[in-house]
């Protein structure tokens, strides 16, 4: 139970909160990389929706993700924490499933939402606790929740199984080791469209995690991409980021059909920039660094691993046509939607971010002294920091810190720690001063205990894919979700 001043506190943002709320989206897309948007440049894979949405709204070239994988990344948006202060700052196995929970007692961005008077729902995959922890949906805020709990769960397309708020219903035809009959993605969008036509005439709050085109990469239909002389993998990996444009088209065509688009703020982002080294098969033949323009990719500390194809749509307030460099991260999406409704500050809020909201309307990005990032990943985490253009990157705690000019070489090659040592000690203030000590989470090490939980969680995931295993209280899928609508 949240501690009882909190509750109150909460309670109040209702009665504060302003008559005609504007609706709140946050689309986050697993792995999707800035090269894979054809309003960022990609030429062979096909997103006419997104591209769309982003010159109907503004386009960031500089948006900033909480950190770059899954569980912590997501963390860091519905908390309002960059990772240095987060509960969660790596992906840590639970079993027999999810990941760490969301602890007791931290504000989110849902429980706001919620006691706001806002209709709340999540869909996709979850990542932040499984049912039995603090850190389940309806725990932090979500009304309904639909897909993947678990993040090892989500690695298949066809499994056997996904979960209706914490009810598992199976889906027909899959053994969740391999292309079965039933997409996950097919049912969790019908599960979104009918949840947005029940609700979307009052004021929602909605996180939608897309799984695609997250590995493994499965779908149902190669469709444009079938007769192309790529592999298999290549021709999924398209299809994939396709599927999430069309679906994310079907998601706008919705809200215009309630009369609600108006009133709707879409921010649209991935959780990492790409997830393939720029001379993988898939990497290559998409250029999905752009020719070359951003270094790294998924568990860096790099730009091409911090930055997303990220894009604000909100018609008549959020600009159209505007692109802009100046720099945001996902921990300031929790006050920017505090000061979108009017709402009241809770007791025990806290955040590490700044409102946007004056920044989405076409004004300036808000003056901060500096953005902050940790993984924690292997044997040891991963730090960066930026301020103005300049940045610094720890590849690890016994590594020599690195210093970039972001303005004048944005691919991060020229490292310039030995001509400025002052920006090296600059950059140690920074990393002490935003890095909160967590005894989950020490800075040189991966703690046992969170390897021996990986290693069981993993074995029971092979186990259960082997047997094609369905949890035994699972029920059929209903019928809205059975059939197209």
């Amino acid at each position: 139970m949240k501690n009882a001043i909190l509750t109150v506190s909460l309670l109040l943002i209702a009665a504060t909160a302003s008559a005609k709320k504007p609706n709140f989206i946050f689309i986050l897309s697993d792995d999707v990389a800035q090269g894979d948007l054809g309003v960022y440049g990609q030429k062979l894979i096909k997103t006419p929706n997104l591209d769309r949405l982003a010159n109907e709204g503004t386009r960031y070239t500089q948006a900033y993700c909480g950190t770059t994988v899954c569980a912590p990344c997501r963390t860091s948006f519905y908390t309002g924490l960059h990772s240095g202060n987060s509960p969660v700052r790596g992906n840590y196995a639970m079993i027999p499933e999810g990941q760490y929970p969301i602890p007791d007692g931290i504000v989110t961005v849902g429980e706001i939402a919620k006691a706001a008077g806002y209709q709340t729902a999540t869909f996709g995959k979850w990542g932040m606790g499984f049912f039995d922890t603090e850190g389940a949906p309806k725990k932090q805020g979500m009304d309904h929740f639909f897909g993947y709990n678990c993040q090892r769960h989500a690695h298949s397309y066809f499994p056997t199984y996904l979960y209706n708020d914490s009810q598992p219903v199976t889906l027909p035809g899959n053994n969740g080791r391999d292309v079965g009959e039933t997409y996950a993605q097919e049912i969790i969008q019908r599960d979104m469209v009918h949840w947005l036509k029940q609700n979307g005439k009052n004021p929602f709050f909605m996180f939608y995690a897309f799984t695609i085109p997250h590995g493994r990469y499965e779908i149902d239909d190669f469709g444009i991409y079938a007769d192309k002389p790529w592999s298999d993998k290549q021709k999924a990996y398209a299809a994939m980021v396709t599927r999430l444009d069309s679906d994310v088209g079907e998601l706008v065509d919705t809200l215009k059909e309630l009369g609600v688009a108006e009133n709707t703020l879409i921010v649209f982002g991935g959780d990492n920039g790409s997830s393939f080294d720029p001379n993988s098969d898939i990497g290559k033949l998409f250029n999905q660094t752009m020719d070359g323009k951003l270094r790294g990719f998924k568990r860096g500390m790099y730009e091409g691993a911090l930055r997303q194809a990220s894009f604000a749509w909100w018609p008549g307030t959020v600009p159209a046509g505007r692109v802009t460099d100046e720099p945001w991260a996902y921990w300031d999406l929790m006050p920017t939607f505090l000061d979108m409704t009017g709402t009241t500050t809770p007791e025990g809020y806290r955040t590490d971010g700044h409102s946007l909201l004056d920044f989405l309307k076409g004004g300036p990005a808000p003056k901060r002294d500096y953005f902050y990032w940790e993984i924690h990943e292997g044997g040891g985490a991963k730090c960066a920091a930026r301020w103005d253009d300049w940045k610094a990157v720890s590849t690890h705690p016994d590594k020599p810190i690195e210093i970039y000019n972001l303005a004048k070489d944005p691919g991060e090659k020229n490292n310039l720690a030995n001509e400025h040592p002052e920006l090296i000690k600059h950059a140690k203030e920074i990393f002490d001063d935003a890095h909160t000590p967590n005894l989950d989470w020490p800075l040189d090490r991966r703690t046992e205990k969170q390897n021996k939980l990986s290693r069981e969680a993993w074995k029971i995931k092979r186990q259960r894919d082997q047997s094609g295993w369905v949890p035994p209280n699972a029920q059929a899928l209903p019928d809205y979700l059975a059939r197209p609508q």
